[in-house]
């Protein structure tokens, strides 16, 4: 996995791990932000261009000052693809990245080739409120977001040394700015009224969902449906929220299905 940096138009310095080659595909990140290891993106750059951007105030991107609202990140999410000279990507965006995804695909719905929504955020039912992740102390969040919390607390903290004080100062010191940066177009609830502008969207879609996610639970693959009724919805066994970390095989076998 290569690393880039690309400036946009407005001033945001953002990094991009990049890899692959072939037809382009951005992935974009959730709230927890990219882990040290994300083998689907290795797996997926095994047949295409694939770019990971970081969003501003995650990892070493800045300009997180130059976002205020929803339709500032989705701005951004077109400037990135622009620094980066991509022509009509494919749009892979999981949890937060994937309502800035559907929100980037009906502002501008013939700058996209095909669209993967990953257990996206965006919608709201009241029915079935989402819990709040701000309300959470880090070490509560792999119950949340996995099918396996045990496995998941090991990726979650990518190997940190609990012993070493100042490692642990940082990561729980990253984490509260990601949250500080999601919370913009998360909190307090994650609906900035994209159900009302999806009848713009118009690329073949997908939405792919963790049976076991206890996050975004399965029903709203359901609503997204109803939204959405040309895009196909699959479900993914021992998953939870993290899907493409939880089942990354069979996760990129379906995105090649699908993209082609």
């Amino acid at each position: 996995m290569n690393v880039r940096r690309v400036v946009t138009k407005r001033g945001a310095d953002v990094r991009v791990l990049e890899t692959g080659s072939g037809r382009p595909l951005v992935f974009l990140h959730g709230a927890g932000g990219l882990f040290a290891e994300n083998p689907f993106l290795d797996e997926l750059g095994k047949s295409y261009h694939v770019f990971a951007p970081e969003w501003p105030g995650y990892g070493e991107s800045k300009g997180e000052d130059l976002l205020d609202d929803m339709l500032d990140f989705t701005l951004h999410g077109w400037d990135v693809v622009e620094a980066l000279g991509l022509e009509r990507p494919h749009l892979v965006g999981h949890s937060m990245g994937g309502m800035i995804a559907a929100e980037m695909a009906c502002i501008a719905p013939r700058d996209l080739d095909k669209l993967v929504l990953v257990g996206s955020a965006g919608l709201w039912i009241h029915e079935h409120p989402i819990p709040d992740l701000f309300a959470l102390l880090p070490f509560e969040f792999a119950q949340l977001l996995f099918h396996d919390p045990v496995a998941g607390a090991a990726m979650l903290t990518g190997g940190l040394d609990f012993g070493d004080v100042q490692a642990v100062t940082d990561f729980y010191i990253g984490n509260a700015k990601n949250m500080g940066v999601a919370g913009k177009i998360l909190f307090p609830i994650p609906n900035r009224g994209l159900a009302r502008r999806l009848y713009r969207l118009t690329a073949p879609t997908a939405v792919l969902w963790g049976k076991s996610d206890k996050l975004i639970p399965p029903v709203y693959a359901t609503a997204w449906k109803a939204l959405l009724p040309e895009a196909r919805v699959v479900l993914f066994d021992e998953a939870g929220h993290m899907l493409p970390y939880e089942q990354p095989d069979d996760f990129c076998t379906f995105v090649r299905e699908f993209l082609g």
